[in-house]
């Protein structure tokens, strides 16, 4: 049996202010928005009485799930995205310095575009809840 990618979650406390992110500056499109709760799901992600309103995301080949979780826990963030447990979005664009110049001004980039040793242009920006996001020139 053969595995592709479905999608890629990430959990945010303000699922509103995430949305307007993703899509307004980063421009993915909302597909679908849904909100599961019942003991099958509590169960199935291992949290008594979970509850989630999720938003899915079109990312070309794949979607991006942002979900906002009830109850919550606060220490999910990782702070650098070269922590143990960090995670981080990948996001390919073809013309690097052209995002990076329609940015909003109240996007939080780690530096401006770099070009690595590899020769890959990347940009790395965090989402209102401070979840990397790397955007590469493919």
């Amino acid at each position: 049996m053969a595995l592709s990618a479905n999608h890629y979650g990430i959990t945010v406390s303000d699922l509103d202010r995430a949305v307007e992110f993703y899509r307004d500056a980063v421009g993915l499109d909302e597909i679908d928005r849904f909100s599961v709760s019942g003991e099958a799901f509590a169960t199935g992600v291992g949290v008594d009485g979970a509850s989630g309103d999720f938003v899915h995301l079109d990312a070309g080949e794949t979607r991006v799930e942002l979900v906002e979780y009830g109850p919550t826990d606060e220490n999910a963030t990782a702070e650098n995205v070269t922590q143990a447990g960090a995670k981080h979005l990948g996001l390919s664009v073809s013309d690097l310095d052209a995002f990076y110049d329609e940015l909003p001004d109240r996007i939080d980039t780690v530096s401006e575009p770099q070009t690595t040793e590899s020769g890959t242009r990347i940009l790395f920006l965090r989402d209102p809840e401070g979840n990397m996001v790397e955007v590469l020139e493919a």
